[in-house]
């Protein structure tokens, strides 16, 4: 009699049934279409290859192109210098060089022309910091012009005028820059010039620096050919200040000219002898000093101011030492 567990006991007996050798078998397996891939299904993540386009090649060419056009040859020039010294000015600048063309064409307009003075600058100052010395001042040439006088420390826009001034003239002049202590104790003297008949800005044409000093030396004369035989020959006997021989003791002199200075267009015209005749008049209020008297020194002067110095003060003026 079979029952229902005999047929469980004949099916856990039951030999297991083998697969197929693969080998033996004459059909090839075949796999299933899910595995197989179309040749044409590329993958979603892989980079496709760029051909490169006639457009392309024309981008390269241009960016090519011009990469190149900015290229700059150089070359070395022995026999020729980068440095140039203006005939108008006598400032040596490097060509080529921004910087140094930009300051060369200032710093020579300047020299030349002289510095504009604004209607600000003076309403700024008028009847505070700034003195009118003289009105219509008569040139050589037939015009007008006016001396108008400050402190050299003065501030805000007189001062920067003032001081963009004084590197123009400390260029030319091949000074150093006055220290603090000398611009407290200095004036400056400015002649305006008018630019033309019908308008009314005006130029600087002319400065000079007036310093309250206490000592000065008086200069020697150079009478003898052979600068040997006169009395200059013994340092005890002389001392020379910037190529002027003058003697070593130390005599009193209430103000000296530290800076002197006129525009190249102006010159010759009685400029220069119109600042410091207001100078010697109204730097001291009240007490006015005589160049004949040797009450004025200058400090270090060149040969044009040697020249215009001996001629004004003919032959008192006193040499001093600044104190830069």
């Amino acid at each position: 009699m079979r029952t229902y567990g005999s047929r469980i006991r004949k099916a856990q007996t039951a030999p297991p049934t083998q697969s197929p050798d693969p080998a033996s078998s004459s059909t090839p397996t075949t796999m299933p279409n899910a595995l197989k891939r179309p040749l044409g299904e590329t993958m979603p993540n892989r980079p496709t290859k760029r051909t490169r386009t006639a457009q392309n090649t024309k981008k390269l060419k241009s960016t090519t192109e011009l990469k190149q056009k900015a290229l700059t040859q150089l070359h070395f020039c022995i026999d020729q210098s980068t440095l140039h010294k203006c005939p108008l000015c006598d400032l040596c600048y490097t060509k080529g060089a921004k910087e140094d063309v930009a300051l060369h064409k200032a710093h020579c307009s300047r020299v030349q022309k002289g510095m504009e003075w604004s209607k600000e600058e003076d309403k700024e100052g008028y009847g505070t910091s700034i003195t009118e010395v003289k009105n219509r001042v008569k040139l050589n040439n037939g015009r007008h012009g006016r001396i108008i006088s400050f402190p050299a420390d003065v501030g805000g826009k007189i001062g920067t005028k003032l001081s963009s001034l004084l590197q123009t003239v400390n260029l030319c002049l091949v000074s150093p820059p006055l220290s603090k202590p000398t611009l407290q104790s200095s004036k400056a003297y400015l002649f305006l010039l008018p630019q033309d008949s019908s308008s009314k800005s005006e130029s600087i044409v002319g400065c000079v620096i007036a310093q309250r000093i206490e000592v000065a030396m008086e200069v020697l004369e150079e009478n003898a050919s052979d600068p040997s035989d006169g009395p200059w020959k013994s340092p005890d006997s002389a001392r020379e200040v910037a190529g002027i021989f003058c003697k070593p003791q130390k005599l009193p002199t209430p103000m000296g000219i530290s800076r002197m200075f006129v525009s190249s267009k102006h010159r010759r015209q009685g400029i220069a002898r119109a600042l410091l005749a207001a100078a010697a008049d109204t730097f001291i209020p009240g007490c006015p000093l005589d160049p004949l008297k040797s009450q004025i020194a200058f400090s270090q002067p060149t040969g044009d101011g040697n020249k215009v110095m001996q001629n004004w003060g003919g032959g008192r003026i006193r040499i001093y030492e600044e104190d830069c």
